[in-house]
């Protein structure tokens, strides 16, 4: 299999410390608008992986010049490792050359013009499924939110409703953490522009006789208890691709996702957003050689540091998994299925920081399976479109077990 990976930040460079260990792989081409980083993820990967990586400069807003590079390299696969804001030309780029595509993160969603915390406007991933025909038509896939959230957390819904449950009621992905970070006092772990996208837009739920609808953001407050010595931790209403995803595929009455963000937290992106530093649009500021523009969410993320850079400050554990909640032969029947990560072990077997990590393991494990021909299908698909169990399996060979808790009985089990 040849891949295009676009993007060389932390997540990037994790796909290819990764990648570098699979047979799968014939050749994987590193692209980034920075060469220099696309080139010291190669090099970081040691003579022996020469032949089977490459770097290039590409501009991932270039539609044109990404369907060029594809065909040149006579990729198989588009690998999208980029912010959100590149989702669209990317992945028309992919349907353009003929190629598979997967992602970690879906097309943006825009608000409701009058009723933002009660309707859906334009909610993520409709960009893509609108295009879902056309994919078909070409026969290639087109796999989005295959990162740990979405990603793993949709292969655990599908898996619960195949194997663990008869009726479901509610599907609840939980993500926290225990992480700190030695000398910051706010150092966010995962790309900054795409935890305020999220953490900011009218988080949305869904509901069987409802629909999607939204609420405001950090609504809903509840405390969760997050396995592996990582403990309670409150989570809160944001918005993110699974509630999008899961109910097209699984039947459930409701579907959220909570995130453990910290009151500490929570605080600093109501002051950003306050003081419209959460704004995309770009305004006009004083340089050296006269007025720029620049978008106050990149000048934030350029004052913070990057998250790629910041394992060897961090210590603790991050958890994603999906709650589940139903019936079994009669019985109430409720589960945790969860994937815990260690900074300490992530750092030492493959020199990244957990968050990046584990989500960089996911889309790995899920080119693997299209590289051997487990998941054939075509169009645009979310993760639990697919057979959950040869994931969950092959997951588990790359090193990188998953648990289930009972949450009737608080045991816990590995995999």
């Amino acid at each position: 299999m040849r891949v295009l990976l676009v993007g060389a930040g932390g997540v990037g460079t994790a796909v290819t410390r990764i990648a570098a260990r699979r047979g799968f792989l014939t050749h994987m081409v590193v692209a980034d608008y920075d060469l220099s980083r696309a080139e010291a993820a190669v090099a970081a990967l040691g003579e022996k992986q020469r032949g089977r990586f490459s770097a290039r400069r590409l501009d991932a807003s270039n539609e044109e010049g990404v369907r060029r590079v594809l065909a040149e390299e006579r990729c198989d696969v588009l690998l999208n490792a980029t912010d959100p804001r590149f989702v669209m030309p990317l992945f028309d780029a992919a349907l353009a050359a003929g190629t598979h595509y997967i992602d970690m993160a879906m097309s943006l969603s825009a608000p409701h013009a009058t009723t933002p915390y009660e309707d859906c406007g334009v909610k993520l991933g409709d960009e893509q499924f609108a295009k879902a025909a056309q994919w078909e038509a070409a026969g290639r896939l087109a796999l989005c939110g295959m990162g740990i959230e979405p990603g793993l957390s949709d292969v655990f819904a599908r898996y619960a409703a195949d194997e663990l449950f008869d009726e479901i009621e509610e599907i609840g992905v939980r993500d926290g953490a225990n992480l700190t970070v030695e000398g910051y006092d706010f150092a966010p772990s995962f790309s900054i522009w795409t935890t305020i996208e999220e953490c900011l837009n009218p988080p949305v739920v869904y509901e069987k006789d409802r629909g999607w609808f939204t609420t405001a953001p950090f609504s809903e407050p509840e405390v969760f208890e997050f396995p592996e010595g990582i403990g309670p931790v409150e989570c809160v209403n944001v918005e993110h691709e699974e509630v999008l995803l899961i109910p097209r595929w699984v039947d459930a009455r409701r579907v959220t996702f909570k995130y453990g963000l910290g009151d500490d937290f929570i605080a600093k992106l109501k002051t950003l957003h306050e003081l419209g530093l959460d704004a995309t649009a770009k305004v006009t500021v004083p340089g050296p050689e006269g007025p720029v523009q620049v978008s106050p969410r990149d000048v934030v993320a350029a004052c913070l540091p990057d998250p790629a850079t910041l394992g060897d400050r961090m210590k603790g554990k991050t958890c994603a998994g999906t709650w589940v909640k139903g019936t079994k032969d009669g019985a109430a029947h409720e589960v945790y299925l969860y994937h815990v990560v260690d900074n300490e072990w992530s750092m030492r077997e493959y020199g990244s920081q957990a968050v990046v990590w584990q989500t960089a393991v996911n889309p790995v494990v899920a080119l693997e399976l299209l590289a051997n021909g487990t998941w054939k299908n075509s169009g645009v698909l979310g993760p639990e479109a697919l057979a959950p169990r040869p994931f969950l399996d092959l997951l588990t060979a790359y090193g990188s077990p998953w648990g289930l808790r009972e949450e009737n009985t608080q045991e816990t089990l590995a995999e």
